[in-house]
């Protein structure tokens, strides 16, 4: 399965739930949502995921869940995303079915070789830069750091797509692009400017 190179990560602030942000990521023409509701009870996660799974089939849209492995079944969901103290990706790919889509996360090249032989579809390495929506921030990579990565997948025969993530600003992305990351997840980007839908455009613009 080809996946899309702008994944949107729920968040919410003082003007967008959870929802309204994937919604309004669906309408600007994201294609590739991750449904993150950190610490929310189980039946939170349950109904704002069966309603958004409802919309992301009307816009043939990607929709995956942070953490609840458990969930993606009951939701009917395409995959999870699993953080590095999640559960680890071979025993979620025992539970799930074979398309179910699992990407995880990493932090520098010897996290991207753990997750790629555990079976990772895709890996999120970050942080960018620093950011307000993730506790405890890992080692922060800049422009560099996605080179270096992205020479030792190169080095050791790794194929497979990685996302830059954590603090991205529009004025990164064409530097970003350069390094040969596949894509980008973004959130803050989208959700604190002052006109989302033409932001995302000008996001699409820049990474086509």
């Amino acid at each position: 399965m080809e996946l899309e190179k702008i994944q949107f990560i729920t968040h919410q602030n003082s003007k967008y739930n959870y929802l309204d942000s994937a919604l309004l990521a669906l309408e600007g023409g994201i294609r590739f949502i991750q449904l993150r509701m950190k610490n929310s009870k189980h039946e939170e996660v349950i109904k704002v995921g069966k309603v958004l799974k409802e919309e992301c089939k009307k816009y043939d849209a990607q929709l995956i869940i942070d953490d609840y492995v458990d969930l993606v079944n009951e939701i009917g969901v395409g995959g999870v995303h699993l953080g590095l103290k999640d559960m680890p990706i071979n025993i979620a790919r025992e539970r799930l079915d074979k398309e179910k889509i699992i990407g995880g996360t990493a932090n520098c090249f010897e996290d991207v070789l753990m997750q790629y032989k555990l079976g990772a579809d895709y890996i999120g390495v970050g942080p960018f830069n620093y950011t307000t929506t993730k506790l405890h921030l890992s080692k922060i990579l800049g422009v560099q750091g996605y080179k270096d990565v992205n020479e030792k997948c190169k080095k050791n025969n790794i194929n497979i797509p990685i996302y830059a993530i954590g603090g991205i600003r529009l004025n990164d992305l064409e530097e970003l692009k350069q390094t040969g990351v596949y894509g980008i997840a973004i959130s803050s980007l989208i959700l604190e400017s002052s006109n989302p839908l033409e932001t995302i455009k000008e996001i699409k613009n820049i990474w086509r």
